[in-house]
């Protein structure tokens, strides 16, 4: 079977599948972030955009959240997807699922650091 491109119908759908399947990380990060927790900036989870599927995104500063497991340690496709959005506009800041995990705190320091850092 051919490697196709996700239609955004199949991308729509695998996000809503993630949001209701998170990994342990993504759920304590989405804790912290949901409902303008952190210094009343919206983030969505699981948004589908341009073919990829972003984990967490604040639009309004275009700041994308990544939380990785070992598997994404030098990944040739992340670093092709985080081009991608770069082109777009965004900053993309990655975190280690252990780091969300142990250490959240620094962890939305320094999203809350990029995020005052961005403009609009």
């Amino acid at each position: 079977m051919p490697n196709h491109p996700p239609t955004r119908e199949r991308l729509r759908i695998f996000a809503k599948q993630m949001r209701h399947a998170p990994t342990d990380a993504e759920a304590a990060m989405w804790r912290l972030l949901r409902s303008r927790q952190l210094a009343h900036f919206k983030f969505r989870r699981q948004t589908p955009l341009e073919g990829y599927i972003l984990d967490f995104v604040c639009f309004e500063k275009r700041l994308v959240v990544e939380i990785d497991g070992g598997q994404h340690a030098s990944s040739a496709r992340d670093a092709i997807r985080s081009d991608a959005l770069t082109k777009l506009g965004f900053d993309i800041a990655r975190y280690w699922n252990n780091d969300v995990l142990q250490q959240p705190q620094a962890v939305l320091e320094d999203i809350l650091s990029r995020l005052t850092a961005r403009r609009s």
